[in-house]
């Protein structure tokens, strides 16, 4: 059963602020502004999209939609040749930084899209993932940054003075990011168990004793990391639930290779002991087998029906209990983070 990651590409808008004069300059600042706005909005829709949709379709249409409106802006603000008397330096700082915008929302995605979709096969593949979208959410931020200096002084060479005050659709996108920081940080803590419980499984079915035995030490450790991390990661807000689903996994990880794995190994050697039997009874004439050897081997029949009856019984409420604790992180998850990302 996959887990969810939510892709999203964080990244802050630069918002036009009310000026205290209306001046020529204050309607060129208000222009652009206006347009980086539109933008915001756009971000915004998306972001809201990833949060409160199951739909595929619609997320990547609101993504689209997000491309075309930095698309838009850069015309109406590249039409602005001379700037403001030919002052453009704010001007190319700003399309520079919606440029920046558009390559990594649009090209990069798919690179990023393509790394989501191996991501889930190792841990450090997962890590990669994060970081690769990361780094992208970081470019942008950078240019996003060398715009706001641009603005500010434009307005300090023409004595604008903005208010420092913070729209609602900025204060919304930054929450959001902070609720998707918060879920990816934990969600790493989970899948790291949870991978390495998915090798612990894949070397049950190939009867590797050796592989579960080994798979299962490092799901111990693992576990004991996460649970250790958890002490430092306070709740958001008021909200605990992420902390507290990820430990009850952890708890279920660490009883997986401390308890499940070890029955798992002793069935296996028992099996194998039977079969050596089987096979050394199975290789001699009728005359040459003992009664001593007979009687092993029925009583071992016995034996081995007995423990696969067991063995059957411990896998089948094993995965019934698995099955579970990833729903219910998955389903803390999701409501994790419709229930703090603001609706649109």
């Amino acid at each position: 059963m996959k887990n969810r990651l939510f892709l999203v590409l964080f990244f802050c808008i630069s918002f036009s602020l009310n000026a205290q004069e209306f001046k020529t300059p204050v309607e060129y600042l208000n222009y652009i502004g206006k347009e980086q706005e539109n933008i915001s909005r756009s971000m915004w829709k998306y972001t809201s999209a990833v949060a409160h949709s199951k739909s595929a379709r619609r997320i990547d249409n609101t993504r689209k939609l997000l491309v075309k409106s930095i698309q838009t802006a850069s015309k109406k603000i590249a039409a602005l040749k001379d700037g403001y008397k030919g002052d453009i330096e704010y001007r190319n700082q700003t399309l520079e930084y919606l440029s920046i915008s558009e390559k990594n929302i649009n090209e990069e995605y798919d690179k990023i899209i393509d790394m989501q979709e191996v991501a889930e096969q190792s841990y450090d593949a997962m890590e990669a993932y994060i970081m690769t979208r990361d780094l992208v959410n970081k470019k942008i931020d950078a240019e996003n940054e060398k715009a706001e200096l641009a603005q500010k002084n434009f307005c300090a060479k023409y004595n604008i003075t903005l208010s420092e005050n913070t729209s609602e659709l900025g204060q919304k996108i930054k929450i959001s990011n902070e609720v998707f920081a918060y879920h990816t940080e934990l969600y790493l803590i989970f899948f790291k168990a949870n991978i390495t419980d998915l090798y612990l499984s894949n070397a049950i079915e190939k009867n590797d004793i050796g592989g579960i035995q080994q798979n299962a030490t490092t799901l111990i450790q693992y576990a004991d990391e996460g649970l250790e991390k958890l002490k430092s990661i306070k709740p958001f807000g008021s909200d605990n639930s992420m902390v507290l689903i990820t430990k009850k996994a952890l708890e279920f990880y660490k009883k997986q290779g401390q308890q499940f794995a070890p029955k798992i190994v002793e069935f296996m050697m028992f099996n194998e002991k039977f079969e050596n039997a089987k096979k050394s009874l199975e290789s001699k004439a009728d005359k040459d087998r003992t009664n001593e050897e007979i009687d092993n081997y029925n009583a071992m029949v016995k034996q081995v029906n007995k423990e696969i009856d067991n063995y059957n019984k411990i896998n089948g409420v094993n995965f019934q209990e698995k099955n579970a604790i990833i729903n219910q992180w998955n389903t803390t998850g999701d409501t994790f983070i419709s229930t703090h990302v603001p609706l649109g």
